[in-house]
């Protein structure tokens, strides 16, 4: 099954809904490309959706789809997919009449419907439950059928409003490997909208952070993740270690001193003045004795909190100021830190990002 894909320009959008809106947003989406929109609940991720979609009238600004304005059309002309949090199946239609209510809506032929409808339940694997209704599904396989649902008709633009955040942590992952191989086999231009940065990392070839209706940074994952532009966008992708400080002339060539609370670290910076950092805990090092390496920032501090993530260990360590490192069970173990132990840590200049 083949599909369309359509690139996705917003021009300086202006929407106004009381308690949420959007102030003079403007992207770009590829042809084909898997986009997410990432950003705190209230951001107006979903409102943005629905804009684009044409649920929300403009104030300003104009919306393309392959260039062309479609800011006035109305929604059912734009061939647009929509996937909403909550599914939004009908209750008393089979999963086989839900897959095919858009096709039945376009008036499509009976053969046809239940070929396309057969070839999508294959292509989700959800093909022994089309004789079911959705109450009898479980959530993945609702979402499942969502996704079929939209896809069917063959959209240009698929838009994904937090489609996975109902989901337990294993499902999840299994759907967003299906989203991949989905989005890999048709090639369908999706704008995919969530709160979590990991499923944004997971999911999207580029990420746009959206905060309070305005656009914060756009990058591939790599940027957002490494390279966060403010300190919200750091904090929010759980960067945890952001300070304020100043860039003075280093030494090297190409490498600066950052100076924080009397604190000097060895960073990579264009040019000095007054800047932020923002350090990953997993970028740091940490250890029982100064580390005999390359990386050129080695400072001693004091454990002051542990916190067990399950998957890994937060240690807050005092230098001051507070730096927050990610170790494993075994790491910890290991060094049996505990709380008030005198520890080192070390991480590259290149690990830290001024901006």
């Amino acid at each position: 099954m083949t599909a369309l894909a359509t690139s996705v320009s917003i021009q300086n959008l202006w929407v106004d809904l009381d308690e949420f809106h959007l102030h003079n947003l403007s992207l770009q989406v590829q042809c084909g490309e898997y986009f997410c929109i990432l950003g705190p609940t209230g951001a107006g991720k979903t409102i943005l959706l629905e804009t684009i979609a044409g649920l929300h009238r403009a104030q300003r600004g104009r919306i393309l789809l392959d260039g062309v304005d479609v800011t006035g059309m109305p929604p059912e002309r734009r061939g647009i997919g929509f996937v909403y949090q909550d599914y939004a199946l009908f209750p008393h239609l089979s999963v086989a009449d839900n897959i095919a209510f858009g096709l039945s809506m376009q008036q499509r032929p009976q053969a046809e419907k239940q070929r396309r409808v057969e070839d999508m339940a294959a292509l989700l694997g959800i093909e022994g439950l089309l004789h079911r209704k959705p109450d009898t599904l479980s959530g993945g396989e609702q979402q499942r059928v969502a996704l079929a649902r939209a896809l069917v008709v063959q959209p240009r633009l698929l838009l994904l409003d937090e489609p996975l955040s109902a989901l337990d942590p294993g499902t999840r992952e299994q759907l967003q490997r299906q989203m991949i191989r989905l989005h890999r086999e048709l090639g369908t231009t999706q704008i995919h909208v969530t709160h979590d940065f990991e499923e944004a990392v997971a999911l999207g070839q580029r990420i746009a952070v959206i905060d309070d209706g305005r656009l914060l940074q756009v990058g591939t994952p790599e940027d957002i993740f490494r390279r966060p532009e403010s300190a919200f966008v750091a904090q929010f992708v759980g960067v945890r270690n952001v300070f304020a400080g100043r860039v003075e002339p280093g030494t090297d060539h190409g490498q600066e001193i950052f100076v924080l609370d009397g604190l000097r670290l060895a960073v990579l910076a264009d040019q000095p003045g007054e800047a932020h950092i923002s350090l990953r805990p997993e970028d740091i090092v940490l250890s029982q004795a100064p580390l005999h390496s390359s990386a050129r920032n080695c400072i001693q501090g004091r454990v002051r909190d542990i916190v067990d993530r399950g998957t890994l260990i937060y240690v807050t360590v005092d230098v001051p100021p507070a730096f927050v490192c990610a170790i494993t069970h075994a790491s910890l173990e290991e060094m049996a830190i505990q709380e008030g132990t005198t520890v080192y840590l070390s991480f590259k200049a290149s690990a830290v990002h001024v901006f």
